[in-house]
């Protein structure tokens, strides 16, 4: 019932709050699915903490499995294709609108059965910590300077501009007059070269406002560059800030452990594809009995990696769960609009129910051999071992995948960083 309510508080106030989806099916859907993938990690907590009778543990998860299951293969889907037929309006009659959502439901229900036989349907989400560069007051102070040059330079253009504008007008007036006088014949030569002066100068006069006005649209390019690297050093100024706080540190503190545990996590997917093997034993059993071996301490291993794997896979479920509903939000202000809400609200349901059993279904290797029981019974009959390597390789390849990328983003950002400077410095001197 906590949890049910938390994920109908959530959708409410965070995610709907300026759409007022009044769909109760909808916001049912979304706030049982998060009840419900919330449950599941709870019944894990209430294994590694024996809480509850092992019978009723295995009723709930066998519970909490079958009605996920419910919303993820039948409800949710079904009702997103009603939805889409309802939003596209290609059929108004309610009858081919349902015969045609009941088509397209047995289309993603073989979709379904065909990706899940051989083939794992989602991977882990994990977490890595980056450093973020050092800002302190005077590249904030500087950055402001620069910011104000260029506003003054483009000012002083823009001024320029008016002027030989003013200076055209006058022109052309002093031009009309006297080629409107009808005095004699010299006069009228005279005020014809005087005409042809003035319309030399007004055209040069154009020429000089389009090579500023080019002038000026480079500075706002170079004021736009300046804007946005101002507002990125405010935020880094700011994350710094934050770091130095209590809740700041906790957090850096758990960067750096997720950082280490996906490290480890790296070098045992390469040894597990290399060698052909599965993991039989939790890191947290590991680190003790290494710890153990190395420094001859005495203490009892199974005690104390039961409370240590709580402490663990309590981290683990509080972050994936504060990870995925800050994903979620982003991604719903990103796509969402006033007439394609419900359907999104729902994929996010789907998509949210799909990563939590995912997520229980990986995090079986994370735990000691005499807690993975339930979690086996409560799932069935599935090939752990050929999740478990697909899982390594596909963790391993994202690893490197995301390790190039930072490098090349990191690259890239310094040689702007430097490009950039010197294009500035070059513009200045020429001022």
């Amino acid at each position: 019932i906590v949890f049910f309510i938390g994920g109908y508080m959530f959708f409410v106030r965070q995610l709907s709050e300026n759409y007022g989806v009044q769909n109760r099916i909808v916001i049912l859907s979304f706030a049982v699915t998060f009840a419900l993938s919330c449950m599941m990690f709870e019944l894990i907590i209430f294994e590694i903490l024996a809480l509850l009778e092992q019978t009723s543990r295995y009723l709930h998860w066998r519970l909490g499995l079958y009605s996920m299951l419910f919303l993820l293969v039948f409800l949710i889907p079904f009702y997103i294709a009603y939805l889409l037929l309802n939003t596209i309006k290609i059929v108004r009659d309610f009858r081919l609108a349902l015969f045609f959502t009941l088509i397209a439901w047995c289309f993603y229900l073989y979709t379904f059965w065909k990706l899940g036989n051989p083939f794992p349907m989602s991977n882990r989400h994990e977490f890595f910590s980056i450093e973020q560069c050092a800002v302190s007051d005077k590249d904030i102070s500087d950055a402001q300077k620069r910011l104000k040059q260029v506003m003054e330079i483009v000012a002083l253009k823009k001024k320029r501009i008016a002027a030989i504008e003013h200076e055209n007008s006058l022109r052309a007036i002093a031009a009309s007059l006297n080629s409107n006088n009808p005095w004699n014949f010299l006069r009228r030569t005279w005020n014809s070269c005087l005409t042809s002066q003035l319309t030399n100068q007004i055209t040069s006069s154009y020429n000089n406002i389009s090579l500023i006005k080019q002038d000026i649209s480079t500075y706002e390019e170079i004021y736009s560059q300046l804007y946005s690297d101002f507002v990125d050093l405010q935020a880094i100024q700011k994350r710094i800030e934050y770091s130095k706080t209590l809740k700041g540190k906790y957090f850096h503190v758990l960067g750096h452990f997720f950082s280490l545990y996906c490290i480890w996590k790296i070098i045992i997917s390469f040894i597990n594809i290399i060698f052909n093997r599965v993991g039989k034993v939790d890191p947290v059993t590991i680190g003790i009995e290494l710890t153990v071996h190395y420094f001859n301490f005495e203490f009892d291993v199974k005690f104390c990696s039961q409370y240590i794997s709580f402490i663990l896979i309590g981290i683990i479920v509080v972050t994936s769960i504060r990870g995925l509903l800050i994903t979620l939000t982003k991604f719903f202000y990103f796509i969402s609009s006033s007439r394609s809400s419900n359907v999104i609200f729902l994929c996010l349901a789907q998509l949210m129910g799909m990563y939590f059993i995912s997520s229980v279904l990986l995090i079986r290797m994370s735990m000691p051999v005499q807690y993975r029981e339930i979690i086996s019974q409560g799932l069935g009959d599935l090939q752990f071992n050929f999740y478990h390597r697909w899982f390594d390789c596909i963790f391993l390849l994202s690893a490197l995948f995301s390790i190039g990328i930072l490098y090349l983003r990191y690259r890239s950002s310094q040689q702007s960083l430097t490009l950039y400077d010197k294009n500035f410095e070059k513009v200045m001197k020429l001022q």
